[in-house]
């Protein structure tokens, strides 16, 4: 695709829609707005290539930038007055005359009833080269506009959290792309988490972009997405489409999804009940000892909870461990003197867990989550044994793998 074949052709310059999807409607309510270049050969190609080539001049690649989103906004006078337009800007672009035409364009198209809170601004600012600060200031200025802000190119990179904190978005889109590949897939989860916990602090909404598969669907209504968009549910196109397109095969697969995701619940709620009762009985045989050897103990529990533990210990409720850890390795069962009186009480939900542990007089187990000393993933079962003495089981990846729905 020559540069200059296309500045002196706009007329085959032109926008494709691809729809995004709803997970609590079912049906479309926005589209994305691509830039298109037919050919002489009649083939449509994307000017993706186009505008991230630094090579071009940036107010070549504006003209052309802006030649899509007039033709686009065009195109969207006839939507229903709810449907969102997604439009993506480079950072460096939209910055080139201080964001003004950016703003005075789709003020244009306001006076012909496109509403300004239609309007998403996807950036992209990975390799920005301006004043962060005029950015920030020029994209706040935008939202009391009613103009939304989503935060582009999400999930293959985590050094972005701080970013995203700071300009509290609205919609955060984490790209897909990166599930293909097996070895990043470990750290994809990792990220994801994090976004997931920051999306739902700053109050913004996921959405989940290359969706190509339908386990990849499955993924993105798990962890928390609310738009969906890629491949597997409708390819980008020249025109738009029936909001309910997918309306009943969104049914069927969400219920297939709720159904799956019940049965790993039953299973989490059976597996903590199994242990629960073999705790409480343990307990109830030991209730008139009075004094606790934690040694003997977590001896009699190994033993008890043969084939799932790797490692039990006992802590009171501000987190001080009260004995030795019992690990289990190479088949073998050892202790582990050192952590003798280290302190838990940092870790995430710990002291809310033992207050748990202490009203409900029942145990508790773990979401997953990687183990420092051994690298797995696994699960912790902890339960009270007495009002001073709190049990922890943490779980192997092996006994997780076995029985399902655990991981």
């Amino acid at each position: 695709m020559d540069a200059l074949d296309i500045l002196t052709d706009l007329d085959n310059v032109f926008p494709y829609f691809q729809p995004i999807f709803s997970a609590d409607e079912h049906r479309v309510i926005g589209y994305e707005v691509l830039g298109r270049y037919r050919g002489s050969d009649g083939v449509a190609s994307s000017l993706g290539p186009f505008f991230q080539d630094e090579n071009i001049p940036e107010e070549y690649r504006i003209e052309v930038d802006y030649e899509v989103l007039k033709k686009a906004l065009d195109k969207a006078r006839d939507l229903d007055k709810d449907i969102l337009l997604f439009v993506n800007r480079d950072a460096d672009l939209l910055m080139y005359n201080d964001g003004e035409q950016f703003l005075n364009t789709l003020q244009e198209y306001e006076k012909q009833g496109i509403s300004l809170d239609r309007i998403v601004l996807e950036i992209t600012e990975r390799n920005y080269k301006g004043d962060i600060d005029h950015l920030d200031h020029l994209l706040n200025y935008y939202r009391t506009y009613g103009i939304k802000l989503a935060i582009d190119k999400l999930g293959n990179e985590s050094s972005h959290l701080d970013r995203i904190g700071q300009l509290a978005p609205d919609i955060l889109k984490v790209d897909l792309e990166s599930m293909k590949s097996n070895a990043s897939a470990y750290n994809f989860n990792d990220i994801l988490y994090s976004l997931s916990m920051l999306a739902r602090k700053i109050g913004a909404s996921m959405l989940f972009e290359n969706i190509e598969m339908v386990y990849q669907l499955q993924f993105a209504w798990k962890n928390g997405g609310r738009y969906y968009q890629g491949y597997y549910l409708q390819k980008p196109a020249e025109n738009f489409t029936d909001r309910d397109i997918l309306k009943e095969k969104f049914r069927s697969e969400c219920h297939r999804f709720i159904v799956h995701e019940k049965k790993k619940l039953e299973s989490l709620y059976q597996v903590t009940l199994e242990f629960n009762e073999k705790m409480i009985d343990f307990a109830n045989k030991n209730k008139n000892k009075k004094v606790l050897v934690y040694e003997e103990t977590l001896e009699q529990i190994a033993v008890l909870l043969d084939g799932a533990a790797f490692r039990l210990y006992i802590c009171d409720e501000d987190g001080f461990q009260k004995s030795s850890n019992y690990f289990k390795r190479d088949g073998e069962w050892i202790t582990q003197e050192e952590y003798l009186h280290k302190n838990w009480s940092w870790r995430p939900y710990f002291l809310e867990n033992i207050m748990k542990m202490r009203i409900n007089k029942k145990g508790i187990l773990s979401d997953l989550y990687t183990d420092i000393e051994t690298g797995e993933t696994i699960r912790t079962f902890s339960f009270p044994l007495n009002t001073n003495d709190y049990l922890f089981v943490d779980l192997s990846y092996e006994f997780l793998y076995n029985n399902e729905g655990l991981l």
